[in-house]
């Protein structure tokens, strides 16, 4: 039998969005402030599974987060409940697919 994380399945027709998003250039001390909340709304939407990576570039320019979602509309709804979006531009990109090493089977080992 196949495993998944909880949120995968075979029948699994979401689509898979890149959103890709636009810092500042420099972070006020109200937006120092909301990164907990930020982090902590991250951390509810990859256990619910619509969030699945999310990466911060070295220069703190750029924010890549890849979501799952039945549309466009959807992906909006769900970054607009990060705290930090009035200080974002968000870009989304729809995915033919993104492949990640946590889906795929596991590497056997002989121990």
């Amino acid at each position: 039998m196949r495993q998944y994380p909880p949120h995968v399945t075979d029948g699994d027709c979401m689509n898979q969005y890149l959103v890709e998003f636009d810092l500042p250039d420099s972070f006020t001390e109200q937006f120092i402030s909301l990164i907990p909340e930020q982090r902590a709304q991250v951390q509810k939407l990859m256990r619910s599974g619509k969030l699945s990576n999310y990466a911060l570039s070295l220069d703190r320019k750029k924010l890549w987060a890849f979501f799952r979602g039945e549309n466009e509309q959807e992906i909006v709804n769900t970054i607009n409940t990060f705290p930090l979006i009035n200080y974002m531009h968000p870009t989304i990109h729809e995915l033919m697919f993104h492949e990640n090493v946590f889906l795929q089977f596991p590497v056997m080992s002989m121990n």
